[in-house]
């Protein structure tokens, strides 16, 4: 195989934000079914040196790159760095509410907080620490929020169930009528240590991924 076909190959994976069948990856090289396996095999072998720090991986039916899985303590290091230098305070009182009270629509999220959230909640969903779970069965059918298994990797988290116990304000406090809550562990900073990654898990970005933990308190 050709170093310009192993080449372009790596280049469509590294694109590509979703797992490539193989048919698409021989129509994109112009090649035959056959010629593309042989360069996904190629491409594969390239990748299982020690000085390499991607894989070939086939899942979902396609054919992705993904980090080494010995490597996901670092990947998770530099998300954890992210995070913690681009989340607004805005943005951390709205994943609170969102880890509370999932689910919740962007609305209810609103009247939380007093002010509107489109884009917090946009710069949340970019960062992959909240997901739309569904729609509430109400006039419009409004998208429901809830948060990811990023976000428990960010926070250190086994589920949800380890969230801190809510901090009530003082009865009117929030003004309004509307009742909030505060949670007493800080989720803008997390912790410094970590979560162990699952053994032989590679870092992948898969955005369907959710939690599996218990629901929360509350």
């Amino acid at each position: 195989m050709s170093p310009e076909v192993l080449a372009s190959l790596e280049a469509l994976l590294f694109a590509s934000d979703a797992p490539l069948p193989l048919e698409r990856v021989a129509e994109a090289l112009e090649i035959s079914a056959d010629e593309a396996r042989l360069a996904v095999e190629a491409l594969r072998r390239a990748c299982e040196t020690p000085d390499r720090g991607i894989v070939v991986v086939e899942v979902a039916g396609g054919i992705r790159l993904v980090t080494r899985p010995e490597l996901a303590p670092v990947v998770l290091r530099l998300q954890r760095l992210r995070l913690r230098s681009r989340m607004s305070r805005a943005a951390v009182e709205t994943l609170a509410i969102v880890a509370y009270r999932q689910p919740i629509s962007r609305g209810e999220v609103e009247q939380l907080r007093g002010v509107g959230v489109e884009s917090v909640l946009t710069h949340l969903l970019e960062r992959r620490l909240v997901r739309v779970v569904g729609r509430k069965a109400a006039p419009g059918r409004p998208l429901l929020y809830g948060t990811t298994r990023e976000f428990l990797e960010h926070f250190g988290l086994r589920d949800l169930g380890e969230l801190p116990p809510f901090d009530a304000p003082p009865s009117g406090a929030a003004g309004d009528g509307v009742e909030t809550a505060r949670p007493e562990g800080d989720l803008g900073a997390p912790d410094e240590a970590g979560p162990t990654a699952p053994e032989g898990a590679g870092v992948t970005d898969a955005p369907g991924a959710g939690p599996a933990g218990a629901t929360p308190r509350g």
